[in-house]
């Protein structure tokens, strides 16, 4: 029976570690991304803030965010693709960077000699942007969509402060995940995968719109003129963007992570730990059972908390521990 280890999180709220745990200081993001100042606004108690309602004030936030932290000055998306909650995406890497560390007495490993593979980069390019700039970890990042891979790459050669760092490959085959994206002579310290959490269309779309309806209610709540006449009655886009293979694939969120632990298998010394986001708690117990039937040498879940919105992070190597400090000396400390 598979080990099923538990990470909780202390506080709600995000990892200790993430800059984003504070109040966004619009004053110093605007200073850093002056194309933000149009959409920053004050709310009936004095506040700053931005429509959240809005994709472009999102997106904006969020090239702001990268180049105020990240000191990612070139940074943009393609129209109708998926714009990640910055905040969200740096708490991921930094729960890898804990479980990394206790294979490392509890020190995190940093640098270039630590190798990430991203399943399904997307066109933001989040996660190896933020992995490299925090802890100066080498990427991989895999997508099937070519215009993804494309605007990945073009960030990645824009930006001096990521040069070297990051390499974008495109999945040419769509069920596969591993195959053909880990090579013979790759090794990975780590993957980790935001997968298409919707079975559908329909159920994509139903999301967003309940998106849309919290994020009028919030922004009610806090006083934030002109939110709630901005989106009622209009049909709000797929979660401000996101294409078929961001959003939803045939048997959702468990289908796709039931898949890639059945290709870790042909991955299992190649990589120290594979791991993916899991949105549904609903979805945990058959996840376990299929890691269950792969004989895995252990299994993490990490609890992650941003406000009231509870995901969760799960983890499995086939190395145990004397094959995982084995891995650490032949590795990070040469």
């Amino acid at each position: 029976m598979t080990q099923k280890k538990k990470t909780q999180v202390a506080n709600k709220g995000l990892h200790p570690r993430n800059p984003h745990r504070q109040r966004y200081d619009f004053k110093a993001l605007t200073a850093s991304c002056p194309q933000l100042t149009p959409f920053v606004s004050e709310n009936k108690f004095g506040d700053l803030s931005v429509d959240f309602t809005n994709s472009e004030a999102v997106k904006v936030l969020n090239k702001a965010l990268l180049s105020h932290f990240y000191k990612v000055q070139h940074w943009d998306i393609p129209p109708g693709y998926l714009c990640p909650p910055i905040p969200g995406r740096a708490d991921y890497l930094h729960y890898i960077a804990d479980l990394l560390a206790e294979s490392n007495d509890g020190e995190i490993p940093k640098g270039k000699r630590i190798s990430g593979l991203d399943v399904g980069v997307g066109a933001n390019c989040a996660y190896p942007i933020i992995g490299h700039r925090v802890y100066g970890w080498r990427f991989v990042g895999a997508d099937i969509d070519p215009l993804s891979i494309k605007s990945a790459k073009f960030i990645v050669e824009s930006n001096p402060t990521l040069a070297g760092a990051i390499k974008c490959r495109l999945q040419k085959v769509p069920d596969y995940i591993f195959t053909g994206m880990i090579n013979a002579d790759d090794i990975f310290d780590f993957t980790m995968c935001n997968p298409p959490f919707h079975s559908s269309l329909a159920e994509a779309a139903a999301g967003s719109e309940r998106k849309v309806r919290n994020l009028s209610a919030n922004a009610k709540k806090k006083g934030t003129e002109g939110f709630d006449k901005a989106v009622r009655g209009q049909k709000p886009a797929l979660n401000f963007g996101g294409q078929k293979a961001e959003l939803w694939c045939p048997g959702g969120e468990v289908a796709f992570i039931k898949r890639m632990i059945q290709q870790s298998v042909e991955k299992q010394s190649q990589c120290l730990w594979f791991t993916t986001l899991v949105s549904k708690k609903e979805n945990l117990p058959e996840i376990y059972r299929a890691l269950n039937k792969v004989k895995v040498a252990d299994t993490r879940t990490i609890d992650m908390a941003q406000g009231q919105k509870i995901t969760r992070v799960v983890a499995w190597t086939f190395l145990g521990t004397e094959q995982q400090q084995e891995w650490r000396e032949q590795r990070w400390m040469k």
